[in-house]
């Protein structure tokens, strides 16, 4: 009872959607730490943005698009052998650059996750509360569909059978 009183206290928050709404299998926050909630909220937020490059980088690069001079690179595992070693210190020092950069630098964010600085808008300040929440759950979701996308791309590599998910890569 005191696991699902306190996940009542997250119902209304970003992420909380049907049909699940607040979902705690593990019982992470089953103390109602709010604290301990907006980082793991934050942590899969972090999580399903980079499953989307994920998933938008294996199919790229499936797809064969290269940049210039990486044109014998493999995609998907084969890329973990086939990669130089210039294009993996390209991908550490991309990867550290995002991390340092891409933070909330001046104290303005709304949420953890937002990076905007004061500088990119795009008319999001001008929107309503509810069109905040809907486009955060948009993003979660969508990050979430990303997890499992990109898991199911690694499984089936691995499995070999990756062109029955992706008939383009027969």
């Amino acid at each position: 009872k005191a696991s699902s009183t306190a996940l009542s206290a997250f119902a209304d928050e970003v992420g909380a959607t049907a049909p699940l709404g607040a979902f705690d299998p593990l019982g992470l926050v089953a103390d109602g730490n709010k604290a301990q909630f907006d980082r793991l909220r934050y942590v899969e937020l972090k999580h399903g943005r980079v499953a989307m490059l994920a998933v938008v980088g294996y199919l790229t690069t499936a797809a064969g698009a290269r940049l210039p001079g990486y044109e014998d690179a493999g995609y998907g595992f084969d890329a973990l052998s086939t990669m130089p070693l210039n294009a993996w210190l390209h991908v550490a020092f991309t990867v550290g650059l995002l991390e340092a950069a891409m933070r909330d630098a001046t104290g303005e964010a709304e949420f953890a996750g937002d990076f905007r600085n004061g500088f990119i808008d795009f008319g999001w300040d001008s929107q309503t509360d509810a069109w905040k929440k809907n486009k955060r759950n948009v993003e979660l979701n969508q990050g979430r569909a990303a997890q499992m996308g990109i898991m199911g791309l690694m499984v089936h590599d691995q499995l070999g059978n990756i062109g029955d998910i992706v008939p383009a890569l027969k």
